[in-house]
């Protein structure tokens, strides 16, 4: 997967994400995906930060991996 790629899946999350926000009819109906939607989201951005960091110190991009959301959530504690 390129960064191409990456971005383009994130730019397709985040469109669904805002659809099922702005949905006002049932907004609890909406609140597991929403919340897998997010966790897919950080996975894609640690996944993409990784692939620069490895091009910027002269690594091969393509060697990063996506990481469990476990990982990827407990970044802010």
């Amino acid at each position: 997967m390129n960064d191409k790629t990456i971005l383009q899946h994130i730019n397709e999350l985040v469109d669904e994400e805002n659809r099922l926000r702005a949905e006002t009819a049932a907004p609890d109906a909406n609140t597991e995906r929403i919340k897998h939607l997010e966790e897919q989201l950080d996975q894609c951005w640690d996944l993409l930060r990784q692939r620069r960091v490895k091009r910027e110190f002269g690594n091969d991009p393509d060697s990063a991996k996506a990481r469990d959301i476990g990982t990827v959530e407990r970044y802010d504690n």
